[in-house]
Parts: structure tokens; sequence; C-alpha cells
């Protein structure tokens, strides 16, 4: 099979997508808008393999590579979220193969064949993406290492960051289990400043119950979109975690019915709050429009509702806690009990 490999041009954007959704699930797959930005953006990072058409005339898109650039060393909803011209950070955001040309080395190819315009290009010192775990093996055959979980929330799966420096010229360094640097003495103090800083534990969650207020306390009712956001960090509420779920000002605070979350009767840990029984009314935090804006959240496998309806529970990914909330399967909107997340103030 003769493979051509060139650049993605606007017109066969919408091919892309099409292979897009056919790869990814509904709510792992990005948008045509995303794509027309990414290819806006950074045209000469979005590299397509076509199968030339009959007497060279016309070509197919079978698969396609996508990217944007950052500054920042590893993968970040930030630095997945904007194309910051002139970096140094390659992120892949897609490698993605029709279903039919799929088991046919396609991938690794157009892998490899990236890697080799980038390296040539000589603008750039790394290339960063995530993928799931049973991927592993295809990105460290076209040469990635492999880094360890993300902490990049992207559909309900756990990702885990894989990593190629293009500045490298030869084959890794032996291990060093010390951590000691090799050929030189690391700066006095340095060692023992990384260790007290890895032992250093996360912030501490105020729950609802603590502001005399309650969540008088912790809106801003100032805020510039009109209606009221989350005044502070929301956190894990339990002792020990505290991670960081969502950064102030992110989410709005909407009273609604509530959802029953959990079984009746089962026991839930002491620092989640109570939700009343539906169609009583809750407080929340509305999140939107999709799950990259949060700062770690985990989610369930769908749950059917009495009525049909197929939810997913939030939860903490860093130690599991849950359920914090939910949000439809599919939906754009995710949905935190005020009294079931910490707050940093």
């Amino acid at each position: 099979m003769s493979i051509l490999y060139d650049l993605v041009s606007e017109n066969e954007l919408e091919d892309a997508h099409r292979i897009e959704s056919r790869g990814y699930p509904e709510d792992e797959a990005g948008s045509l808008e995303t794509f027309k930005y990414r290819q806006s953006q950074a045209p000469e990072l979005f590299l397509g393999a076509f199968l030339p058409g009959p007497d060279d005339t016309g070509r197919s898109l079978i698969g396609f590579v996508c990217s944007t650039l950052s500054p920042d060393t590893t993968l970040t909803h930030e630095s997945m979220s904007k194309h910051v011209p002139g970096s140094k950070s390659v992120c892949i955001h897609s490698v993605c193969v029709a279903p039919e040309h799929r088991r046919k080395h396609v991938a690794l190819d157009l892998l490899k064949e990236y890697v080799r315009r980038l390296e040539e290009a000589g603008q750039y010192d790394r290339i960063l993406l995530i993928a799931h775990e049973e991927l592993r093996p295809l990105y460290e055959k076209a040469g990635f290492d492999f880094v360890g979980r993300s902490a990049v929330v992207h559909g309900a799966r756990p990702w885990f960051e894989m990593r190629k420096d293009l500045s490298s010229t030869g084959s890794a360094p032996p291990s060093n289990p010390s951590g000691q640097a090799q050929g030189q003495a690391l700066p006095a103090g340095l060692w023992e400043a990384l260790e007290r800083s890895s032992r250093r534990t996360g912030p501490v969650a105020r729950l609802l119950t603590s502001f005399p207020h309650a969540v008088k306390e912790v809106i801003d009712s100032d805020s510039s979109g009109g209606s009221p956001t989350n005044k502070y960090d929301l956190l894990c509420p339990r002792l020990g975690c505290g991670s960081v779920i969502l950064k102030a000002g992110v989410a709005q605070w909407v009273e609604r019915a509530s959802v029953q979350l959990e079984p009746s009767g089962s026991t839930i840990p002491d620092c989640l709050g109570a939700l009343p029984a539906p169609p009583a009314t809750a407080q929340w935090w509305l999140v939107t429009p999709n799950a990259m804006v949060f700062e770690n959240i985990g989610f369930s496998r769908p749950v059917q509702t009495a009525g049909g309806t197929k939810l997913k529970l939030l939860a903490c990914a860093e130690c599991d806690l849950g359920p914090l909330g939910w949000s439809e399967e599919g939906g754009s909107e995710f949905w935190l009990a005020c009294n079931r997340v910490g707050y940093r103030a």
C-alpha cells in the first residue's frame, strides 16, 4: 500500500473529523470547530496519511496526527487548550487512523514520519502526548518514553503521558537510582530541598459546614459573567488528599432539584454532605462546557436512572472519593454538590 504524507488542508478537515468520530468515544472525540482551530493556528503540525487516487488524481485521507505548541514541559489542561506560537513543546492532540486501515502499520509509520519532520525542522525540543494504557506499546515503538499517569481528564478513562525528547542524540542514559547527577555534583542542599518538596501535603479543604453562613460565604456575586461563581478553589474534601478539582471563578452557583447519587440507606464518608431526596432542591456548582476545564476529576461508568437517563458520577481522580456530583452521559454540563467539595479558603 503506497501512502502519501502531506499536511491536511482546510478543505480536508471534515474528512479528518469523520475519522476522529469513528475512532474515539463520544466523550473523547474532538469537535469540527476544534479541528478548524488547530489547523488554522498550527497547519504545519496537522499531518495526514493519504492514499493516492487513480492515475495520481486526488487523494483519500486515511489517518492523521494533529498538534499545537506550548511552552510547558508536561501536559496540562491549559497546555492542551491553546496554541502558543514559537513554543518548544509539540503537544499531540490526536493520532487516528480510519478503522478499515488499522493493523496495517499506518499509525506507526505516520508517527515515525511525523517525528522525522519535527526533528528536521530543528525548532522543537520535545513531543508530548497522552494515551490510554493499551496504546503504550505503539508509542514506545515510535520512540516515546512512558512518563506516568496524567492529571488531564478528558472522557471517562484515565490517560497516561508519554514523551519524546527531540534534543536527545543517543540512547537513554543508564539508570541512576540514587538520583545523583552523573559527572557533576548537585549544588549543596538541592537534593534535600527536593526531598522536602516531595513530602509536602496537599492543601487542607474547608468543608461547607465550617462556614457560618454556608454557601453565601463561598460564592462570588461580583463575577463579570453576572452569575455567582465559586469564590475559592474547589478541593477534594477528604482529609489528607485536598487535590484541586476546579479553580476559583470557573463554576456557576445554581439551586436546582436534588439528584439521588447513591442507593437509599447507604453510608457515605463524613466529609460528604447529605443531599435531600428529590424533588427537593440542593445547591450545585455547574461546570461547562466540557471536562477539560477541571483540574482533576474522575468519572464512573454510566448508571441508568429510574427515568432511563444515563448518568456518570463524579469523583476525585486522586483518591476516588465520591460521588461528588454527576453529569449526563455525553452531556456538556457537570454538576458538583456544594456540600460535597472542599474550599481553599
